[in-house]
């Protein structure tokens, strides 16, 4: 009966974190942190590597994308990579994706790159028991991947891999805003203006739809990035878009 209790712990612990940070548009760090904090140590009186590794992996996005530490970040998905390895190739496989991430904040190619390889090799090691195999999927992958590359300024190498993945992801609209973010981001740095805008406003539909935080802030991110542009035409309609979505 303990183990039940500390397993719903953990469950509803995890669920209120994400809920706070999201609702805060990933601006409040601390009351997530307390939440995923108190599912870790709930998982592990239960025995749960499973939700354990995810609170952590969940404590790493608030690192890389709230508080912007790539280095905790890096440390807080290797910690959940460690938790799920005996037991989730998936969660194992995900946790590395933001190692990787986590390096290409800091411009570190080769590590970054050495991550995504570990990452894909999870795909191998995926077994019918596993709770979040469907989580972890080939798109999941190329979205990280395409983030990573952008991360390296390498906007040629993420654009093929985003706008493969932005179609593939049509039916997961939070998923598909962040990707469609970064597209954007990628399409920018190359000078593709035309195209870069088509892809905004498609970011902006999207984000419309879900209000993610995620893709929230990376259409404000591609915002701002074309503040130099902000007489032509195009450039304003984006303007008055982003405005409205405020």
């Amino acid at each position: 009966m303990r183990r039940a209790l500390y397993e719903v712990e953990a469950d509803s612990s995890t669920l209120m974190g994400q809920l706070v940070w999201d609702d805060s548009q990933r601006r409040d760090h601390q009351a997530p942190l307390g939440y995923f904090k108190e599912a870790v140590a709930a998982a592990r009186h239960a025995r749960d590597p499973s939700t354990e590794s995810y609170a952590t992996l969940r404590m790493s996005f608030v690192a890389l994308y709230g508080e912007k530490n790539p280095v905790r970040g890096v440390a807080l998905a290797e910690q959940a990579a460690d938790a799920a390895q005996a037991v989730s190739p998936s969660l194992t496989g995900l946790s590395l994706l933001h190692v990787a991430e986590g390096h290409a904040m800091t411009g570190a190619l080769t590590e970054s790159e050495a991550a995504l390889k570990k990452a894909d090799a999870q795909f191998d090691r995926i077994h019918p028991d596993d709770v979040a195999a469907p989580f972890y999927t080939p798109n999941e992958y190329n979205r990280l991947a395409g983030s990573c590359y952008l991360f390296l300024d390498l906007p040629e190498r993420a654009e093929p891999i985003l706008r493969t993945t932005s179609r593939a992801l049509a039916s997961k609209k939070k998923s598909q805003a962040i990707a469609l973010g970064n597209l954007t981001l990628a399409l920018i740095r190359q000078r593709k203006f035309d195209e870069a805008a088509a892809t905004m406003h498609r970011t902006i539909d999207a984000v419309e739809l879900t209000r993610g935080g995620g893709g929230l802030n990376l259409a404000f991110s591609a915002g701002r990035e074309l503040r130099q542009w902000r007489s032509e035409p195009w450039a304003q309609e984006i303007n008055d878009r982003l405005l409205a979505l405020m």
